[in-house]
This record gives structure tokens, sequence and C-alpha cells, in this order.
């Protein structure tokens, strides 16, 4: 491992004590220009930061070829991969092992916020917990950290609490204050009141009637997936061999001794198992941290108990774009946040108890309740639509707690270190914004159970990937020197900090006069294809880890996303050398993955074959008209065919492959034609709110119109709907 010195900058005249500021320190002694003995602190070496980053084959290596670890971490979360951040920074031999990909379970699903807990703060107070008081006051110190470390991957985010009682205004006023109290000089910015004429025009979208003020704080906000990944690239740039898509099978121990001093692995994608040797193996899974305490022993009882949090995504009109919503009140006592991110408005709940071994699958009956919430607290000239959900998703969070308790709510994010008999240390529990207090004491815990040789915590105020040159301003330099869209300029500064560059210097040129380079992945989002590539760099393995994690397209619009799929695929595909068969299962993985973990079930449930139709008769046969301009021969069904004659005589011009596309979002029975009774269905649906942006029902009613106005017959404005 490659070495730079830190000096320390510490000496004693003479022989006598001296202050240690890391935990190891070498002394030695020389004649100052007087004569006398001086004492020095040798200056400690700190691993170097690398500049290329290793393939994950090159990872792979190094997990084979070393002897023995110092430490070995099991989980590629938020917390694992702070672990391998703190450890390969202290100058340990370090290894990182992840059976997924790199933030695919819990830290790539939460709520996006970087916060102390405001909620766990009010607990705190009303039950005098010293130890809620305790974490909260910490969380503010790591949020400070997290949202320094990372500046492009965070922000401080305003959110506001509505009041619409005069009671609530002192009450709510006090806690909040505290909240501020307790951040002390980490304070983002301090909370204030709002009277209701500011609240709306600050929110216009909120429910007036009884509104008496709002309260508006501060927490930090963040693209969770990609900090997480800006994590594991810092450790492995220090010299941890991190390495996604290996699990492990089962843990090593000494014969002698019963010590943990190792695992069995398996490259998921190849198949191949091999042992990877470590003086210490620390657990940090998440919500399968009993499986792996398992695996040391079977008797040991459960300590995590999870809790479902589901959130949904529904376009941005639905909040300002730089304002927050909380309602920490909601009808069956939990929190509800309404949130925008990236140019969207997340809404998610906390605190369902569920089955760890479930697949993280969002119900109808969960997104139903947020809109309901939603709708309290929005005022009636916003019609809050079903359809309107984009995407949905649930993340499981690891609370720790006596195996007996049953009662999530009363859980806070504390976490614990535990060290089992074996040796096998595993930290669990905790929240997001704690991940690196997290580390820190698990990794102390380690020096000292295993008597490693390593100096303290390093981590703070340490840089993560692309933070370094990062500014506010470098997007221009991206516009200026390479041609990029303004949107995607900033959306690469913000999601790669200063790597964007590297990013816009694989960017393929458009061919159109503007933007110059930069070919979207879909048309309106600002990804652009040269991230499927540089994604192939930061070890994304799969279509899904492009979709979902490197960029985020998956958790914004589940059909954009879907959409996108052919050409990463395509793209994926020359950079890792697929054959055909490998693309198709990587395409339905894919498609699996968006159906049932990201909501696009629940999002085609709304309309079925058995999807009843509710319309007035005279919108039946309004739209029995319209449906039957494009049935000329009045079979009861539509092809392609029949809309390709009717756009052509209206010099309407859309590709095949976006009209299959289309045709196939209302095809219900799959037999490649649109019948009669599913156009109706569609159409009722879109009357409910259930469904909304149908592309066939936008593409028929505009092209209606343009027939008509083409036989000078006037257009139907009577309303009711697409």
């Amino acid at each position: 491992m490659a070495f730079r010195k830190a000096v320390k900058g510490t000496a004693v005249i003479g022989g006598g004590a001296i202050a240690t500021v890391f935990g190891l320190s070498q002394f030695s002694q020389h004649r100052n220009k007087h004569g006398a003995l001086v004492q020095v602190q040798a200056e400690e070496a700190v691993p170097v930061r690398k500049e290329h980053l290793p393939t994950r084959e090159q990872q792979l290596v190094a997990l084979q070829s070393c002897e023995e670890f110092d430490v070995l971490v099991i989980g590629g979360g938020a917390t694992g991969c702070g672990c391998a951040l703190d450890a390969a920074t202290r100058g340990l031999k370090t290894a990182l092992l992840e059976r997924d990909d790199f933030s695919s379970g819990t830290s790539s699903r939460s709520t996006k916020l970087i916060h102390g807990g405001v909620r766990y703060l009010q607990k705190a107070i009303m039950k005098l917990d010293f130890e809620q008081s305790r974490m909260v006051k910490e969380a503010l110190e790591e949020r400070a950290h997290l949202l320094q470390s990372a500046p492009h991957l965070s922000a401080a985010l305003p959110i506001m609490l509505p009041i619409y009682k005069w009671w609530q205004l002192p009450y709510y006023w006090i806690g909040i204050k505290l909240y501020d109290l307790v951040a002390g000089s980490q304070c983002l910015k301090s909370s204030y009141v709002l009277t209701k004429a500011r609240a709306l025009e600050l929110f216009p979208m909120l429910r007036r009637d009884k509104l008496v003020g709002a309260i508006v704080y501060y927490d930090g906000q963040h693209n969770d997936a990609r900090m997480n990944l800006a994590i594991a690239l810092t450790a492995a740039r220090y010299g941890a061999a991190t390495a996604n898509y290996t699990e492990v099978r089962h843990l090593l121990k000494r014969t002698d001794t019963g010590r943990v001093c190792g695992v069995r692995c398996r490259d998921v994608l190849t198949g191949k198992e091999f042992d990877v040797m470590a003086k210490c193996v620390i657990n940090a899974t998440g919500p399968f941290t009993d499986s792996v305490r398992k695996m040391d022993d079977q008797e040991v009882p459960n300590i995590c108990q999870p809790s479902a949090g589901v959130h949904i995504v529904m376009p941005g009109y639905y909040s300002p774009d730089n304002m927050g919503l909380l309602d920490p009140d909601t009808s069956d006592g939990r929190v509800i946040f309404f949130l925008p991110w990236e140019k969207m408005t997340i809404a998610g709940t906390t605190d369902s108890p569920t089955d760890v071994t479930a697949h993280p699958i969002p119900t109808e009956e969960d997104i139903n309740f947020i809109l309901s919430e939603v709708r309290n607290y929005l005022g009636p000239a916003v019609e809050v639509r079903r359809g309107d959900v984009l995407a949905a998703w649930s993340g499981i969070r690891p609370l720790v707690t006596n195996p007996d308790s049953k009662d999530t709510q009363s859980l806070s994010r504390n976490h614990v270190v535990t060290i089992s008999d074996s040796g096998l240390i595993t930290v669990a529990g905790g929240k997001w914004t704690t991940y690196r207090a997290m580390a820190r004491d698990a990794i102390d815990a380690a020096v000292r159970e295993h008597n490693l040789q390593a100096g303290s915590c390093r981590t703070m105020g340490l840089q993560l990937e692309g933070a370094e040159d990062w500014s506010p301003t470098l997007y221009i330099r991206l516009v200026q020197d390479y041609g990029l869209e303004s949107e995607v300029a900033q959306h690469l500064a913000t999601s790669y900090g200063d790597k964007a560059f590297e990013v816009a210097k694989i960017a393929q040129v458009t061919g159109k006069r503007w933007p110059i380079v930069g070919k979207r992945l879909v048309s309106e989002f600002p990804y652009i294809e040269a991230e499927v590539v540089y994604g192939v760099k930061e070890y994304a393995c799969t279509a899904v880890d492009i979709i979902s994690r490197r960029t985020r397209l998956a958790f914004l619009n589940v059909q954009a996303a879907e959409e996108a799929l052919p050409r990463i695929v395509d793209i994926m595909a020359k950079e890792l050398n697929w054959c055909e068969q490998k693309k198709k299962e990587q395409l339905e993985t894919a498609k699996t993955f968006l159906y049932y973990e990201m909501g696009y079930k629940v999002k085609t449930d709304q309309l079925t074959d058995s999807s009843e139709i509710s319309l007035a008769p005279s919108d039946v046969e309004r739209y029995k008209k319209r449906f039957h301009m494009f049935d000329k021969d009045k079979k009861g069904f539509i092809t392609i065919l029949d809309v390709q004659r009717v756009l052509r005589s209206v010099s309407m011009q859309i590709d095949e492959n976006t009209l299959h596309e289309i045709l196939n979002e209302v095809d219900l029975n799959k037999n490649g034609q649109v019948e009669l009774n599913e156009f109706l269905q569609l159409m009722s649906a879109i009357q409910k709110g259930r469904v909304s942006g149908s592309r066939l029902a936008v593409l028929m009613k505009s092209a209606e119109e343009n027939l008509r106005r083409r036989q000078a017959i006037p257009v139907d404005r009577s309303g009711g709907g697409l």
C-alpha cells in the first residue's frame, strides 16, 4: 500500500512525555541548533488517495492474492462502505464484500433526508430520554459533516410545518427552536415562523382553510445511492479491496481457538468461490444483520427488528422547487414527508413492521394511504390523482431492539456495536445520517478487540469522491468547454462533482447545432448515454445498477426507465462483452425489478382487462367516435397501421418502435391490438384520476382535433378530460 506523510508538528524539549494526536506514535531524537536534545513525534503514515480507480477484476485479484487483511467488512450499504473507508484511511489492509450492488438495499431507498430527527427529539423531551437526545445531537453533528464531505450530492432544504390550530404554533415553535439549539454551531439556518399569507406564497399548493401559519426549519437532503457509491469509491481509492456481487457463503474459524478468521465467498457473476482471510470480520449488513450473526452462532437471539418505509414519486408541480413539507401527526400517528427531489416530488412515510425476508414491494394500500394524507394538506385546486404516481418503493429500516418488542414506532435509530465470543463484530441500527459515526465506532472496536496497529479515525472532514474540486458554478464550464445542455451539465455536476468532466469527455456528439454532445437516454430526463459507460467504470454490472443507482431513473419514473432499458443494455453489452442471450436476460431482470420493486405493478394494475367502465352515455359516444376515426374498417380494434394512417393524414410522424410502445401500454390482453373496450377502460381510468399521462389518449385526441381542423369542423370543447 502506498503511503504519504502527515506532519504532526508536535515536539517536546528534553525527554518528557509527548501528547499523542493519533492512535499510534513513534518518536525520534536529534540536537537542535543550541545543542539541546529534541524529541519529535514521528510523521505517521497515511494512505495515498489513488488517481486511477481499480477495476472490479483488479479488486477481485486483490481479494484473492492478499494473504490476510486486517479488516474485512460484509455489506456494501452506507455503514459497510463507511467502515471500509474508515479502516482504509487508518492504514489498515481492508476488504469489503457486497452480495448485490453497493447501496442496493436500504441505503438507496431512504427519504433522501440528512437529518437529526425532529420526532426523536420530541420523544426525548416527552419521555425525558437522555439517550435519544444524545442520538439527535450526534446526528446533527454528522449532518453537518455529510453536507461538507459531499456538497455536490447534498444541500440544505427548508421544510415547512403547516399549522392549522392556534395552540400548535407555540408548541411546535418551541420544539423546532430546541432542534436548532441542540444543533448549536452546526445549525444549518435558524428556523422561523410564517404568516398564513407568506406560507401560501411559498407553498401555494397548501390547503388554505383553517391555516393559521407555518414554521420552517432546515435539514439536509442528498442523492442517497450516489452518496453511498461515493463512499465506496473513496474507500477503493484509499486502497480498500471492494467488490460488489460477491456474496459470503459462510464464516471461516480457526480450529484451535474458534475465532473468526475470514470468509468463504462467491463471485455471483462467475460462480467462482474463494476464501478471504482477515484478522477481523465486521458484519454491517443492515436488515440482514441477524442472518450473518447466525453464521457465527445459530443460537444467537435476533437484535434487528425491521420496519418498512414506503415512498412514492409524483410530478414536480405537486411541491415548490425548494421547500419540503412535514406532517408530524398523520391519521395513524406516523410521520409523512413531502419533499422536492431531482425536480420531482417524494411523499413518504415510515414505521410499518415488516418481514425482512420478503421482497420490499409497495402495496396499493400503502400508496393510497400516502395519497390520502397528501390530499389533506393540498388545496382543492390541486387534484391528487392516483395516475400521477410515477414510481413507488419500500425500504427496510434496520432498527435495533429487544426481540420481544413489537412497536417499531417507539424505537430510535441508536446504533449498537457488539462483539461475539468468536470475535465477529456487528454494527447495526443507526440511520443514514450517522453512518460515519457508526463506522468509527465499529473500527475502534475492531482495533481494540484484535489489537490492530492503526491510528485514530480520519474521516471527519474527509472529502468524498467528486467533492475535492467541485464548485456551484462547475456546470458552466461543462456547458462552455463541451457544449452540453445546461440542464444536463447541472445534473452531471451535482451527480459526479469534479468527475463530471470525465463523463463529459466520453459523451457522444449529437450531430445537432446544440447541444454539441450528450445524447439523452430519455427526452424528459437529463441522463445521457455516456453515464452508462462511466457507470461500468463505477462497478455497475447489471442494467438494474444503471437505472436505479448510477442514475436514479427507476426512482423517478418507471415508464421512462423501461423505455431507456434497451439502449442501456446495448451500451453495457459493448462495455462488458455480453452475448445476445445475456442481453435478453438483463432486459427481463430489469423489467421484473421495475414491475415489482419500483411500483410498476401497482401502476399497471390501475388499468386491467377487468377495469370498470364508468362513463356518462355522452362521454361513451364521444370516445366511440374518436376510436372509429382510427378504426375506419369497423373491426372493433385498432392496430399500429391504423394509427400510422391517421397520423399521415394530419402530417404527424412518430417512429414505429415508439408507436408499438404506446399501443402496448393500453393493450391489456397483449394481443397486439387495442380493442374498443380497452380504449373505453383507459378513458374511464383517466377521468377517475387512476391513470395519467397516457400517450395513446393524448395522441388520439390531438389527431382528432387536427383532422377536424382540416375538415373545417369546430373542435369539440365540451371538456371531460382526455
